[in-house]
């Protein structure tokens, strides 16, 4: 039997583009109103309540009653039928995951903390295994994870799939991080550093939402930057872009892990802080000294405030090259909220070139300790094919088979994978 063709420009293929362009909004954006949806896409309110209607049908979209400005409103996301995803999360310190649904349900989610030195062998094998038990727990199976989401603490070379630079990420050296997992897990792997993640959760679910050019600046252990630019997050050439931490601040400054001197992470980060105080007899771990200073703690204090300097130092920098609308500081140091905060604003208001009242809004994260294992979710919500194309060649009544060709084709390509 011949397949029937689409030609361009036909009402057939401006219709399914139609669909395309209102399920990629909803996937942006988490959940919308319908007017919502008509003014994004630039569609007509009557255009857009039939495909609405149409896709809820199919199974790909689903709507409830809601509320916008005191009106009525049908709230419009995507189906929590159509699968589930898992984000995963490797910190310096930690480890945590999170199975969620593609609306960004979460239906699970654990963590755990790892030795400083771990090796990638031994937590993969973890991961594993943790999810196996998590899916279990839902009454799933590896085989209903569409898809798979790593955030790592270290820039990633999306061109060979490793970590870009030897030692930064002890044990990890010479990984191709998405090849192992697929092979472990038998699923589709997508992997980005957690402070990109991080930038897009906070984009979908937190505090970067509704904005198109945003920083995330993730400070802790390590400091890092996402760059969120026209709506989509930026990973440079090699997929490298964002290493605020190694933007040099202070020359003949203090050696930093990268080899270079005056690195803002060798001046700011959670380590550099610790060797402060240890130095004035006050050692303990970041989040010691983030609740001594949230207690008014004088050494504490001051140590996070100069942090929050020389951290709006590098950022006032990057503001200057991007003009981004807001700052989105996350991570752990962000949990001393305005004592790292208000040093940071100070310093990009005085710095930054186009004066105060261009200056960006800088906020902290929504998500927080949560931001990159959501990101890692989003990332591999947005790697996955959500697109109803069945539905423009199907009769009328006959569309409510679009959500399963979704999983259909999506369980094959994990089949393939498998195979591989």
């Amino acid at each position: 039997m011949e397949a029937h063709r689409r030609t361009p420009g036909s009402q057939t293929s401006l219709r399914e583009a139609n669909r395309g362009r209102i399920v990629d909004a909803v996937r942006k954006y988490g959940g919308l109103s319908q007017i919502e949806l008509a003014g994004l896409t630039g569609l007509s309110p009557a255009t857009v309540s039939n495909i609405v209607k149409e896709l809820a049908g199919a199974g790909v979209l689903n709507t409830t009653p809601g509320t916008r400005s005191g009106r009525r409103a049908q709230n419009v996301t995507l189906a929590h039928g159509l699968g589930l995803v898992a984000g995963v999360h490797f910190s310096t310190r930690h480890l945590r995951i999170a199975v969620s649904d593609v609306a960004y349900t979460v239906v699970a989610e654990t963590h755990m903390p790892l030795a400083k030195d771990h090796r990638a062998d031994n937590e993969l094998d973890r991961v594993t295994m943790l999810l196996d038990d998590m899916l279990e727990s839902v009454g799933a199976a590896m085989i209903d994870l569409l898809a798979v989401g790593v955030a790592i603490p270290a820039a990633f070379d999306q061109r060979t799939g490793m970590i870009a630079r030897r030692g930064v990420l002890r044990g990890w050296d010479g990984v191709e991080v998405a090849d192992v997992i697929q092979r472990r897990l038998k699923r589709p792997v997508f992997v980005d550093t957690d402070a990109n993640a991080s930038a897009l959760g906070e984009l979908r679910l937190g505090a970067a939402r509704g904005k198109d050019d945003v920083v995330f600046v993730d400070v802790g252990d390590r400091i890092g930057a996402g760059l969120v630019l026209n709506g989509r997050v930026y990973s440079g050439h090699g997929g490298m872009a964002g290493e605020l931490g190694h933007t040099v601040i202070q020359e003949d400054g203090p050696l930093c892990e990268c080899g270079n001197r005056g690195c803002v992470q060798a001046i700011a980060g959670g380590e550099a802080l610790i060797q402060r105080l240890q130095s004035s007899g006050r050692g303990a771990k970041l989040q010691d000294v983030i609740v001594r200073a949230m207690t008014g703690e004088s050494d504490s204090v001051r140590a996070i405030a100069d942090a929050g300097t020389a951290i709006g130092i590098a950022t006032a920098n990057l503001c200057n090259l991007l003009d981004p609308e807001r700052i989105v500081v996350g991570g752990e140091l962000a949990r001393s909220g305005e004592l790292l905060l208000g040093p940071m604003r100070r310093e990009v208001e005085r710095a930054i070139v186009a004066g105060t009242r261009f200056a960006p809004e800088i906020v902290q994260g929504q998500l927080g300790v949560n931001a990159s294992a959501m990101g890692a979710v989003a990332l591999a919500v947005d790697r996955i094919s959500i697109q109803p194309e069945d539905a423009t060649a199907a009769e009328p009544g006959v569309s409510a088979g679009v959500a399963s060709s979704v999983l259909a084709a999506e369980r094959s390509t994990a089949r393939e994978v498998a195979a591989e």
